[in-house]
């Protein structure tokens, strides 16, 4: 079990402010202010005196990330900057051919969007299946794969509705089918448990600055094993090369391991910081965050559809639920609504038409209440 005592000390947040966008921008857990002070501090006094041990705590997060999604070893797992370098990596690294095409959905971010549409000038065509035009999300991207098809690149999570997708079907599918499986799971790591062999996937990427509580500036990026045969190099450098660190040699290939896609020097600063905030979700345990997270936005979603002229976005069945609560309101624009609720201080975003709440594991009910007390003023408001 999660104590309060832990929560109260991890996270001693402005009362007078209500966090509801972690599907955005996380606020950092105590522990992780403390280590990224830590080693600015030991950086200002020391210098990289300690290189050695810097190394050794890269070596920890590697390991933090292997079990956050069940990689079958470290030698999977690169470090990138952001969710959007992976993609790239892996749009610039395949051998695609002329007439080529990727399966997706019309309901991506633009970072799993723009990076597949710049394939165009390559012959590659990007085809967007309307997740609700077939019996089911998995069903509309089935439908829109032929023979030329090279892979299914999906969100985990869509960031708009919080759809969650069934990644264990679309990964069988793409198994049986010879396809690749690329998935954006930045809306679900940290929230929601991801096993990487289960599913059978070939990529997942995901930045750590929103559910997974870290830093803006570093990502997870796993590539199974055979896929590595598959994706090439896109950037070079001292870092992925395999006999890294001897600076004389003059040949040199690919390192073996998923550290091929990493060209330089590591970002240790949010090395340090991914590692302590993995450390808290790790020690809570992802089974209970996630029963957490999905509480917390079963109770939003009950509370916010009391409220007269809300109507709820996301899809609230079980097996689609994610920590994302989207919701409109019949009279008032929900740019009118998200402005109103970020005067009050209470923070979430305005995605694809509809205001979003993103609460964690953590967040307070009685918080929650007073957010969704804020929507109730806000709408019977004359003003509005």
């Amino acid at each position: 079990m999660i104590s309060n005592e832990l929560i109260d000390a991890e996270f001693p947040q402005r009362s007078d402010v209500v966090h509801l966008n972690h599907a955005g921008v996380s606020p950092w857990p105590a522990r992780t202010g403390r280590a990224i002070k830590d080693f600015a501090d030991e950086n200002v006094v020391h210098g990289p005196a300690a290189y050695t041990r810097w190394v050794e705590k890269e070596t920890t997060l590697r390991k933090q990330l292997q079990a956050l999604i069940n990689a079958p070893s470290t030698d999977d797992i690169a470090l990138v900057k952001n969710t959007s370098e992976g993609l790239s990596m892996i749009a610039g690294g395949l051998d695609w051919r002329e007439g080529d095409n990727i399966v997706s959905s019309d309901q991506e971010f633009p970072s799993n969007r723009i990076v597949w549409e710049a394939l165009r000038a390559r012959g590659v065509a990007l085809r967007q299946a309307g997740l609700y035009s077939a019996a089911s999300p998995e069903d509309a991207l089935f439908s829109q794969v032929d023979e030329r098809t090279r892979m299914i690149a999906i969100s985990s999570v869509q960031y708009a509705s919080g759809l969650r997708m069934d990644l264990e079907r679309i990964g069988a599918f793409c198994r049986d089918h010879g396809l690749l499986f690329c998935i954006d799971a930045i809306q679900s790591l940290g929230a929601l448990p991801l096993d990487a062999q289960a599913i059978h996937a070939d990529f997942v990427v995901a930045d750590g600055h929103k559910w997974l509580l870290a830093p803006e500036g570093l990502a997870v990026f796993y590539v199974r094993e055979a896929a590595r045969e598959r994706l090439h190099p896109t950037q070079f450098g001292w870092h992925m090369v395999e006999h890294a660190g001897d600076y004389d040699r003059q040949d040199w290939r690919p390192a073996a391991s998923a550290r091929r896609y990493e060209c330089g020097s590591p970002n240790m600063l949010g090395i340090h910081g991914l590692s302590a905030s993995l450390s808290l979700l790790l020690e809570c345990g992802l089974g209970e965050v996630r029963r957490r997270v999905l509480d917390n936005s079963d109770y939003l979603r009950g509370k916010l559809g009391a409220v007269p002229g809300i109507t709820l976005v996301s899809d609230p069945s079980p097996t689609r639920q994610s920590g994302i609560v989207a919701f409109r309101h019949a009279r008032i624009s929900p740019g009118q609504l998200h402005r109103g609720l970020m005067r009050a201080h209470v923070l979430c975003a305005l995605r694809g038409g509809a205001v979003r709440f993103s609460p964690h594991f953590y967040t307070p009910r009685e918080r929650m209440d007073h957010a969704v007390g804020c929507v109730a003023a806000i709408c019977e408001s004359p003003a509005c």
